[in-house]
């Protein structure tokens, strides 16, 4: 029987770089401090005029292209983005299909912080395997900017803005193995977007996150989250051809990597350049690795994520290298 498999992958990257030195103008921070607290030198910056819609369909055009597929073919849109843009409604996933010249078609966001991409993955490969749906198109896009308070250097040294994309679709040699999400909602208000008391207008929207209890709370989840997810599978770490995480923290990835005894020539790290894109960070990484040619043909990949909810999950991909 024909598996679900990730098809294609491709990214957007803004163009505006916003380096540690240019936040050094705007908060009391330093490079040295930002680089060995988190890895990250610096991250990308959408224009004004740019929402995650936007960056979400570029990203998308070129992974529909990728797998030899028109944007007709396409027949469900889902995205995951903390950074609507709109507060409520439309759904970006519906500015993406209109955007795309779709309409009657399935199309909705989910709502999963860092780890969207994996329940993505989760949703997207359920709807092919059913047989409800042929062609899924699924879109990590970010804008955080938008919801930024650059006042606050706890956090805006931290995110950037940009998108990635996949089509799942059933498939010969690219098959998703296996996803597993989770959740814990107890630890909800350690890592959130705040809304005022105010008229609910986008100035009055910042992320705000306790990142000391974050942190720990990360690296004992994803590194348990892992080993069962390999172990349920039968799968050793060391079979592992390429480790693919959320890019949310050096830190935390190292951490991780040493969990499952991974060398760096498996383990892909973009967050130096592109800061914490949240639901945006695993394609955007799958992205770079595949025109790096780090992605080579029968490769098992591991991902992980975790997120606000809090959220995490983590899935096995087999690479075959067939379309992309």
């Amino acid at each position: 029987m024909l598996k679900a498999g990730l098809k294609s992958i491709a990214s957007y990257i803004p163009e505006k770089i916003l380096s540690n030195a240019d936040l050094e103008k705007i908060v009391d921070t330093t490079d040295e401090w930002i680089t060995r607290r988190t890895g990250i030198k610096e991250r990308r910056i959408a224009s004004e005029n740019e929402n995650s819609s936007d960056l979400g369909t570029k990203a998308a055009l070129k992974a529909i292209e990728r797998a030899n597929l028109k944007p007709e073919d396409i027949d469900a849109i889902l995205v995951a983005t903390l950074s609507p843009d709109y507060f409520t409604m439309p759904s970006t996933a519906c500015k993406i299909a209109s955007n795309l010249g779709l309409v009657n078609i399935s199309a909705f966001d989910i709502s999963a912080a860092c780890s969207g991409f994996i329940y993505l993955l989760e949703q997207a490969k359920a709807l092919v395997e059913s047989g409800l749906k042929k062609n899924v198109l699924i879109v990590g896009a970010e804008k955080t900017s938008s919801i930024m308070d650059y006042n606050d250097r706890s956090i805006c040294i931290l995110f950037g803005d940009g998108a990635g994309a996949g089509v799942v679709s059933l498939d010969n040699e690219n098959h998703i193995l296996d996803v597993h999400t989770a959740s814990n909602g107890n630890y909800g208000d350690l890592l959130m977007t705040q809304r005022s008391q105010k008229s609910s207008l986008c100035q009055t929207l910042s992320m705000q996150m306790k990142g000391n209890e974050v942190f720990k709370i990360a690296v004992n989840t994803l590194s348990n989250d892992v080993v069962e997810i390999l172990a349920k599978n039968n799968i050793l770490a060391q079979e592992i051809d390429l480790f693919i995480p959320h890019q949310a923290n050096l830190r935390i990835i190292k951490a991780v990597q040493e969990k499952l005894n991974l060398s760096d020539e498996k383990c892909v790290i973009t967050v130096q350049k592109y800061g914490n894109t949240s639901a945006a960070s695993i394609p955007m990484a799958m992205n770079d690795a595949y025109e790096e040619g780090r992605l080579k043909k029968g490769n098992l990949i591991l991902l992980d994520a975790f997120g606000g909810g809090f959220t995490w999950g983590s899935a096995l991909l087999k690479f075959g290298g067939e379309n992309f």
